[in-house]
């Protein structure tokens, strides 16, 4: 089982470009960064959370701090591929990131069954005590999306990310079995994430500002979380007129015998 036990503690400032606001940028980072070694992936989330999705509701009040658990795969998902239990956690601004990988099959049954075991070390205590402090998690939403990244030439610390095609999903319980999700983003848009441990460049900043690029927050769950309540208000809404209008029919009716 490898496992990362570097905490990740970086600033992490997202926003949402439009095509033309994405290849415009993508030619400037050009200049200071370049595509990692993996290229264009497909990154695979399954988050968990109680059934009355205490996490993704305390972290959409904004607190000072707050985490996650998910599950992530790279590309398609079986038995034995590689995966990560990852915590994520963010305090004052800062983003922390903890994670264990070892086989799918075996994260997949330690999370959902409590059947197998991840070891002993620091990261996975972390993770033991993370499900024992929230009682019983459930997966509860899966997050899967295309991901370019990018890795600065000078600052290897320094990275970006342009995703797209982001899809939720409040039924796939399983990244073997991932269905076809709600999109989350239009055609054509892209969420970027600048990392960096420190300040951005001057350059970076200005150019992001002649392109009227500017930070946004935006959590994938939560945007996820979000259009499920809302597509769930417009179901039961619906219902709800299609009875009343039923009974309003049946009442101005008269029978005759």
């Amino acid at each position: 089982m490898g496992e990362y036990r570097e905490v990740f503690q970086r600033k992490e400032i997202k926003y949402l470009l439009d095509d033309e606001q994405y290849r415009e940028l993508k030619k400037y980072l050009d200049t200071m960064a370049q595509t990692d070694q993996y290229g264009l992936s497909r990154i695979n989330n399954i988050y968990f959370d109680t059934k009355d999705y205490r996490l993704i509701r305390t972290s959409m009040d904004k607190p000072l701090y707050k985490e996650k658990l998910r599950l992530r795969t790279y590309g398609d998902t079986a038995d034995d591929t590689n995966a990560f239990i990852e915590i994520k956690k963010k305090y004052a601004g800062i983003v922390y990131k903890r994670r264990i990988s070892g086989r799918y099959e075996k994260m997949h049954a330690y999370l959902t069954r409590r059947d197998s075991d991840i070891g002993s070390s620091q990261i996975a205590k972390e993770i033991d005590s993370f499900l024992k402090l929230y009682g019983e998690l459930i997966p509860a939403m899966s997050i899967c999306y295309e991901r370019m990244a990018m890795a600065g030439i000078q600052d290897p610390e320094f990275r970006v990310t342009f995703d797209s095609n982001i899809e939720w999903n409040a039924n796939c319980r399983d990244l073997r079995k991932i269905g076809k999700g709600r999109m989350l983003l239009q055609p054509g848009q892209y969420l970027m994430e600048i990392k960096v441990s420190n300040a951005m460049t001057v350059g970076l900043a200005k150019k992001l500002s002649e392109l009227k690029v500017f930070p946004t927050s935006f959590s994938k769950y939560g945007a996820g979380y979000a259009d499920m309540i809302r597509s769930a208000a417009t179901v039961k809404a619906a219902a709800i007129k299609e009875t009343t209008g039923f009974a309003g029919r049946m009442k101005g009716e008269v029978s005759y015998v």
